[in-house]
């Protein structure tokens, strides 16, 4: 078990975490989805209805350089984590199996 004679460092994780660009996408993410809870609900403390259960996608993936002015819409979780990974979980393609399978 990790940490067991001393206390974890999330200070030092928080910082790792800046440094590799996970913060400025997690806000990222986060302000998509509190943008699209206020323009459902007027309030950003209220889920919206409409994104129960479902996840925020952005046109162009913030993996590849996209961003909220990109455009965002909703889809089901299936369908957003449906896109190809390397090993390190970065995005490979934008196109899903399902997509590929059709054309």
């Amino acid at each position: 078990m990790p940490y067991v004679n001393k206390p974890r460092p999330y200070e030092k994780e928080y910082q790792q975490q800046k440094e590799r660009g996970e913060h400025e996408r997690r806000m990222e993410r986060q302000r998509a989805r509190r943008e699209i809870d206020k323009r459902d609900t007027g309030t950003v403390t209220k889920v919206s209805p409409k994104r129960k259960g479902k996840d925020v996608a952005h046109v162009k993936a913030l993996d590849k350089g996209g961003l909220n002015k990109d455009g965002t819409y909703i889809t089901s979780a299936s369908a957003n984590r449906s896109f190809r990974r390397d090993s390190k979980g970065n995005l490979v393609s934008e196109t899903s199996k399902k997509e590929r399978k059709r054309t």
